[in-house]
């Protein structure tokens, strides 16, 4: 049986893409071994592509309140939520090895409040959840609850920001059928 293709739309061949996209591609294929399909995915239109890794980076990359695993695990937890294959699979092995956890991606992105996680992490999590499926009913309470573990408002922004962020990569990479790479699958799957 032939494997179904990355997207439902063309995928560039490197050779072919822009020189900067191009130079992304490569050093991401040299960090990780191989070349994720989302980046082959939406180098269909470099200007998204720009703009759509220039707001991840500026989410997921930055210092602050929130660690690169909290970071992961509020994209799982959403892309959960969505339903998104491609993003449980390709940021819940991220989030194993930012972890060192092999169980914690598959546990939150099934039901986050029976995870094995801290009180801070769900406390993160159940807004990231609301800001994912009720949005119009934040409120006051909600930013008390996460100032009680400690979370500064511009923590609350980046827990809104990375979840709004993924609910959009999650609709994109439905809507196209994006597949995951299999390398994703047993990455982290060991601790470390």
């Amino acid at each position: 049986m032939s494997k179904p293709p990355i997207s439902r739309y063309p995928v560039p061949e490197i050779k072919d893409l822009p020189d900067d996209i191009r130079e992304r591609v490569l050093a991401v294929q040299e960090k990780a071994g191989f070349v994720p399909n989302v980046f082959l995915a939406l180098a269909h239109r470099p200007d998204e592509f720009r703009a759509f890794f220039a707001y991840h980076d500026a989410l997921m990359e930055k210092k602050g309140g929130l660690t690169k695993a909290d970071r992961e695990m509020i994209v799982t937890t959403t892309s959960g939520l969505n339903n998104c294959q491609y993003c449980v699979v390709a940021h819940g092995a991220i989030l194993r090895i930012r972890a060192n956890d092999p169980l914690v991606a598959d546990q939150v992105a099934i039901n986050h409040r029976k995870a094995d996680i801290t009180a801070r992490q769900r406390a993160m999590l159940d807004f990231a959840v609301k800001v994912t499926n009720d949005s119009k009913s934040i409120a006051d309470e909600d930013f008390a609850a996460l100032r009680e573990h400690g979370f500064s408002d511009e923590d609350i922004w980046d827990i809104a920001g990375i979840t709004a962020f993924f609910g959009l990569s999650n609709r994109m990479a439905n809507f196209m059928s994006m597949r995951p790479n299999e390398q994703f699958y047993t990455m982290g799957r060991e601790p470390r």
